[in-house]
């Protein structure tokens, strides 16, 4: 399974760039395969394994203030791993293939 997500306090000013990083270590220190770019992180797993780094993600963030925005979004694929590069591999090879027609 696959879960992008975006976590920030709600409520703390113009930048929530602390809260954010306090998200990010959280993930990193999980040991889940994981890439963070600049508007979501990318954790690669099973249901609970993900769902945990999410809560404690959240946790996280939720010290910065008192209350949290989350936006999810997961592709559940059962038997399947190694989906957080193959996906963008198999794309770049699709339009490098374009590219050569």
């Amino acid at each position: 399974m696959l879960i992008a997500f975006s976590v920030a306090p709600s409520g703390t000013g113009d930048s929530v760039t602390e809260a954010v990083a306090d998200a990010v270590a959280v993930v990193r220190e999980s040991g889940l395969p994981n890439s963070t770019d600049s508007m979501f992180t990318t954790i690669e797993g099973d249901w609970d394994e993900c769902m945990d780094v999410v809560k404690r993600a959240c946790e996280a963030v939720g010290r910065h203030g008192n209350r949290v925005s989350l936006v999810l979004k997961a592709d559940i694929r059962p038997g399947h791993t190694g989906e957080l590069t193959g996906k963008v591999e198999r794309l770049e090879a699709a339009l490098a293939r374009q590219r050569d027609q």
